[in-house]
């Protein structure tokens, strides 16, 4: 008479001790692939984003308030400090503005397309109300200045 102890030990279990000894799947997400993939694009796009500024370089007023939101590209018209004019990168001089805005007018929505004035802070403000009277004039009537942030209280 013999008496049968399991200790817990597998000593040749069979078939069931096999089945015990597999490792289930892991069932756990590895994040590692996706913050390595997320710190690149983070790189890239912080090194691409200064260079999607488009425009002349001009020194901009400080202000405070929010930004306005906008669907599509808005018509970017700057005054440089000398008082020369830009639409967007092109230079355009003060008495063909109106004509060329007439023509911008007509192929986009007029009315309700905004124009941005950046305007350089030592430009006259004679010089800002002279181009904003012929943004009026070439049809335009949504017209936005456009600041810097400014800072502290």
């Amino acid at each position: 008479m013999g008496a049968s102890l399991n200790t817990g030990s597998s000593g040749g279990g069979g078939r069931r001790g096999r089945r015990r000894a597999r490792k289930a799947p892991m069932s756990e997400i590895n994040v590692t692939p996706m913050v390595d993939v997320m710190l690149v694009l983070l790189i890239i796009f912080m090194v691409a984003a200064p260079l999607l500024t488009v425009g002349v370089p001009i020194e901009l007023p400080s202000a405070r308030g929010k930004q306005l939101e906008s669907k599509n590209e808005p018509l970017a018209i700057s005054i440089k400090a000398n008082g020369d004019v830009f639409i967007g990168e092109s230079a355009i001089p003060l008495n063909e503005l109106v004509e060329k805005l007439k023509a911008i007018s007509a192929n986009r929505k007029g009315e309700e397309e905004p124009v941005f004035v950046r305007g350089d802070k030592g430009v006259t403000y004679g010089t800002v109300m002279k181009v904003m009277g012929r943004i009026s004039a070439g049809g335009f009537k949504k017209v936005s200045l456009v600041t810097e942030v400014e800072d502290g209280g």
